[in-house]
């Protein structure tokens, strides 16, 4: 009889609770009306309502992270065009913190890369256009148009006291997501820059690491990240197996069954054991991160340079009833330690900041990667 007068609080606690939230939801629901009734009746300009609601929208979403936005009919359209070759874009990949467009990395040999946009910066106007309150896929917009055709950047940087200005040119986006040589003077250490994850950076990887494993004098490796802003799982698991023989490489987690994965890696190090430093900063994103972040945890390399950017979500697109699409995250990555990348990213094993305003990857005034080939000679 206790037991079952002890069932009988539990399951009314649980009645009153889902009924109170209910009710509280329709609250809401009631003052979301009232207020948009407010507007339309004593605001001091005409509202277009139907952008006043597409703004709303949006703005449920972008409550929720930096990375879950609200696509219009018209927006969205344009995104699922956007690989067609009509409209030029600028090369860099772009986040929102605290309301506030920011740029998570320029891709090398792109357009922004060659203005001098760098990661961290802050997007203030777009042309005449204030970010400001605009979202990101607003901003998206902005920053695309007919190739050949440019646009003035207005950035704030950390470390700068006054805005800077870009004028870049637009052109079709194409990248090389791999390329490699030796470095040092007895051209000994195999350098591999990854600038992005496509479909088939493994292959161009792989077939790297080939060439290189043919020569004898090579003792070790620099796999370079900076500034690389991610791409697709798959191809940050296959690129990490590489370098591993056994251990787990990343986990999903995600509020569905589906979402909620491990990966491992398979017997095979294609480098046998050599020696691996991987070069991070402040631009090196999501797939990047689970790459550094898994060879880390396997004390497989030497993570040097700056904190990573600290992208550790999947975003799933979902069309809607209008024509429209939303941007959604829908799970989250994990490193072989437990610990999430989101807002985090990951600390280097050995701090180094880049020096100086002509800083430029792979160049003689690159005092990271100098500092990589000091540690193959120590």
């Amino acid at each position: 009889m206790k037991k079952f007068l002890i069932f009988l609080v539990l399951v009314s606690n649980f009645l009153y609770s889902s009924v109170f939230s209910k009710n509280n939801l329709y609250e809401k629901i009631d003052l979301f009306g009232e207020v948009i009734e407010n507007i339309k009746k004593d605001y001091v300009d005409d509202v277009n309502q139907a952008e006043m609601m597409d703004s709303a929208i949006n703005g449920v979403l972008q409550s929720l992270d930096p990375y879950s936005a609200y696509m219009s009919p018209e927006l969205f359209n344009e995104m699922q065009t956007d690989t067609k070759g009509e409209f030029g874009g600028l090369g860099i990949e772009i986040g929102m913190e605290s309301g506030v467009v920011k740029v998570i990395s320029p891709i090398d040999g792109t357009p922004a890369e060659k203005a001098g946009i760098k990661a961290g910066d802050y997007i203030v106007k777009i042309g005449d256009d204030q970010v400001q309150g605009k979202s990101l896929m607003e901003a998206v917009k902005l920053m695309r148009g007919p190739v050949g055709s440019s646009i003035n950047l207005t950035i704030k940087r950390r470390d700068k006291k006054k805005l800077l200005e870009f004028n870049v040119t637009r052109k079709i986006i194409e990248i090389q997501s791999v390329s490699s040589d030796t470095i040092s003077k007895k051209k000994n250490i195999g350098y591999i820059r990854l600038k992005s994850f496509n479909e088939n950076s493994d292959n161009q990887f792989l077939k790297s690491i080939k060439k290189f494993e043919k020569n004898s004098k090579i003792k070790g490796y620099v796999v370079d990240l900076r500034n690389n802003p991610g791409g697709l799982l798959t191809q940050a698991i296959n690129i990490t197996d590489f370098f591993l023989n056994d251990g787990e490489i990343v986990s999903t987690k995600g509020r569905k069954a589906s979402e909620t994965r491990k990966f491992f890696a398979k017997k095979g190090d294609e480098i046998q054991g050599k020696p691996v430093v991987v070069l991070i900063n402040n631009g090196s994103a999501s797939a990047s991160e689970i790459f550094a972040g898994a060879l880390k945890d396997h004390k497989r390399a030497i993570i040097l340079g700056e904190n990573s950017y600290g992208k550790g979500s999947v975003q799933s697109i979902i069309p809607l009833r209008n024509g429209g699409g939303m941007r959604l995250t829908i799970s989250k990555y994990y490193l072989p330690s437990g610990k999430s990348i989101s807002e985090v990213g990951v600390t280097p094993d050995i701090l180094v900041e880049e020096i100086g305003d002509d800083f430029k990857i792979n160049s003689e005034k690159d005092n990271q990667l100098n500092y990589a080939i000091k540690l193959f000679n120590s």
